[in-house]
């Protein structure tokens, strides 16, 4: 549904950065706009000084009053991790006016093969490396989405680029309505975001999102080895393809005597060996296998696909060697935000591991990965609002060689002097970092210094 909007009342709810290209993305066609956020007045005046001074943006802060929706308003949009129960969104609803996403605002503004990814792990590696494979190509293309430069921002930036690759949460997605993403992926569904989808149902619901309003011609790439996101073929009107590492497929990418394969019915390409990927554990084959496959699907030769992935690295703050430190190798993934994924980082590096966990009680359940970390990990560092509840997870498994640290900087301290030369410090703390850090990535910068300081 496109809105003419010259004139007309909007609202963002959130000025952060999506916010943010939210509100210059409506100010650019023409729209009022109210931006509201909780944060006070003078902070977000601070955020949103590049669109000031503007006759037709107001700026509410320190809370979020429900009058700032009225019968005059024509859209709101929602930036990402906006819970749907604030005053204004119900007010919003109690009125029948239209809530969606900063996603949705973007995606109808954008007019080139939008290949949109998501899945609980391994969003960011695959964004970024079928991107870069997009690029290698020789395509202009644009990453965007929940890697961190808004999907708005891409439409904001002048002349479109000819691919667009995103990585979009269930947060973005929960508020879409008629985005349809020629190329669309879901990597795997585990256990996440509980305390705010309240069950998995409804998680499962928002992930879905990205293919509900795809066509025949359309096509969705799932993950053939992961229940959840395998049980959705059957929900779609789409073509399906498949990735695999542990089967081979009719249509999609897989593993054949260690060699990376995409088919498509009659053609076949082979790529490279598994351990050719520059980027290292099983896991990072599996997201391997998803890029291969969405970059070959939109027209990217195999031979190009190969080379991008003999040489991409990784992206920062997943599994990012940094370095060694007399004897004691040092690891930042704080991008493992959920045990799933923690529990990939831990089985993805060799040997015992000295393990830095904790942060944000998303509501997870720790009883499955304390017992990896019983398996994986020589001891444990645990910081962060979740400590109590993580304890008692280790209690329960039997595990009890774990310490507790005030700070990710004592945290460091801790973990050095438990560790063996030979040994890995693994920051992966399976939980959100948002009690303790506006971010994961403010997250992993923090480690990152306390590692520097600590080599001198």
């Amino acid at each position: 549904m496109l809105l003419k909007l010259e004139g007309k009342q909007t609202v963002v709810i959130g000025a952060a950065r999506s916010g943010a290209a939210s509100a210059k993305l409506l100010l650019q066609q023409g729209a009022l706009v109210t931006v509201n956020d909780c944060r006070p007045f003078a902070e977000l005046r601070r955020e949103l000084e590049t669109l000031l001074p503007n006759d037709a943006l107001s700026i509410v802060g320190g809370g979020h009053p429900a009058e700032i929706v009225n019968e005059d308003v024509v859209l709101v949009v929602k930036s990402p991790g906006i819970p749907d129960n604030l005053p204004p969104l119900i007010r919003a609803r109690e009125l029948g006016i239209a809530v969606i996403a900063e996603v949705e605002l973007a995606y109808r503004k954008l007019a080139c093969l939008l290949v949109a990814i998501t899945g609980t792990n391994g969003k960011t590696t695959t964004t970024a490396l079928t991107g870069e494979m997009y690029r290698a190509a020789g395509k202009k293309t644009a990453v965007a989405g929940n890697i961190g430069f808004p999907l708005s921002a891409v439409v904001l930036a002048g002349e479109q680029p000819e691919v667009v690759v995103a990585e979009l949460s269930s947060f973005q997605l929960e508020g879409t309505d008629a985005f349809r993403p020629q190329l669309a992926a879901i990597l795997n569904i585990s256990p996440d975001h509980l305390d705010r989808h309240c069950s998995m149902a409804a998680y499962r619901e928002a992930k879905t999102r990205i293919f509900a309003n795809q066509g025949p011609a359309d096509i969705l790439v799932l993950n053939a080895d992961d229940p959840e996101a395998f049980a959705l073929r059957e929900q779609t009107i789409s073509q399906v393809y498949f990735f695999s590492r542990r089967q081979e497929v009719a249509r999609g990418a897989f593993l054949r005597d260690g060699f990376l394969v995409l088919r498509d019915g009659e053609r076949e390409a082979v790529l490279c060996h598994q351990e050719e990927i520059c980027i290292p554990g099983t896991h990072n084959q599996e997201n391997a296998l998803a890029a291969s496959l969405l970059a070959w699907l939109g027209g990217v030769g195999a031979e190009v696909i190969a080379a991008v992935l003999r040489r991409f690295p990784g992206v920062p703050h997943r599994l990012e060697y940094l370095g060694c430190v007399n004897g004691v190798h040092f690891v930042n993934d704080s991008k493992g935000t959920n045990t799933d994924a923690a529990m990939k980082a831990l089985s993805a590096l060799p040997g015992k591991k000295v393990l830095i966990a904790g942060g944000y009680d998303k509501g997870a359940d720790f009883a499955v990965f304390a017992a990896a970390v019983k398996e994986y990990v020589s001891h444990v560092v645990v910081i962060g609002q979740v400590a109590k509840r993580l304890t008692a997870a280790f209690d329960e498994a039997g595990f009890a060689a774990y310490s507790s640290a005030a700070s990710l900087e004592e945290a460091v301290g801790i973990a050095y002097r438990q560790a063996k030369p030979g040994e890995a410090v693994l920051l992966s703390p399976a939980c959100a970092s948002w009690d303790m850090f506006s971010s994961f990535e403010e997250r992993g910068e923090r480690f990152k210094k306390a590692v520097r300081e600590l080599g001198g």
